[in-house]
């Protein structure tokens, strides 16, 4: 069977370092797609360079959660106490399992909308949805979510091998056999399994991501990274327990140097943005006009 990679780069908009990794690595074809932080500081500036280059593959990454101590960010819709979407401080929940405690489903759903509806009132053509630490796809979210696949024609992420997926996240308890009926929704991609930026120490960076993408399972994969250029991730993660901005700033200079695409291109594997994943199920949904 034979592998593809999907080189995503995650949280987009956050700051400005992450849009201009992103810029420059889709550029030089050094990652394939990314998704943006409608709730975020930086969001307009990605969104002017989004309207402004369309060959961009850029997605919207649902957000309702601001984990970061000093740095936040909250609702661009519904901003009611009753909704619970915001925490003491003004701004989404830091984690999981406390939006999930909290949230009414309807105004999660109605804030997804929003964010989806900002991007394209900005002029970005959305290529597909994913969401940040998975909150969106909370088992209390999940049905809400999908409608907005299925409302906005955009292919949401929902890995076939959930576990891939479920392993790296932090969403308290869960029913796999939930995503598993989920799964065969129509607007969910069609994507095998879930990667992740992988941890690794200082100086570590080409051995952990060659491993990484040397052991891709056969078929789709999705590899979300998180570049970052240096000079403000520091500042932002600085309070954080578990932050390592190396991660990011290491992640972004070596996938600007090409090396990663020389060894998938080595080993075999091929790349896919999103948008080809969108055309299809719009084509095969017999609607293949943008929303």
């Amino acid at each position: 069977m034979t592998r593809t990679a999907i080189l995503h780069a995650d949280d987009v908009g956050m700051c400005h370092g992450s849009n201009a990794a992103f810029i420059a690595l889709a550029r030089a074809g050094a990652i394939d797609c990314g998704s943006i932080m409608v709730p975020c500081p930086w969001f307009h500036e990605i969104a002017h360079a989004a309207a402004a280059d369309h060959a961009l593959d850029l997605g919207v990454h649902l957000t309702l959660t601001s984990e970061w101590i000093g740095y936040r960010w909250g609702p661009v819709g519904e901003r009611s106490a009753t909704a619970g979407l915001m925490d003491a401080e003004g701004a989404f929940h830091r984690d999981v399992p406390s939006l999930r405690r909290s949230a009414d489903p309807r105004a999660v759903e109605a804030e997804c909308a929003a964010q989806i509806e900002r991007a394209l009132a900005c002029g970005i053509d959305p290529t597909h949805l994913d969401t940040h630490m998975g909150a969106a796809l909370a088992p209390e979210f999940l049905a809400g979510t999908l409608r907005l696949a299925e409302r906005f024609r955009l292919p949401l992420l929902l890995p076939r091998r959930i576990e891939t997926y479920l392993a790296v996240l932090r969403m308290g308890e869960l029913d796999a056999h939930l995503y598993a009926d989920a799964a065969r929704h129509p607007w969910v991609a069609p994507i095998s399994s879930f990667a992740m930026t992988p941890g690794h120490a200082p100086g570590d960076a080409e051995s952990a991501y060659h491993h990484l993408l040397g052991t891709l399972a056969p078929g789709v994969t999705y590899v979300a990274l998180h570049p970052n250029r240096p000079g403000d991730i520091e500042t932002i993660t600085a309070r954080h327990p578990r932050a390592q901005p190396h991660w990011r700033t290491d992640e972004a200079a070596l996938f600007a140097s090409g090396r990663p695409a020389k060894w998938l291109t080595e080993a075999g594997i091929a790349r896919s943005g999103m948008r080809p994943f969108r055309e299809a199920m719009r084509t095969a949904s017999g609607d293949a006009q943008t929303v």
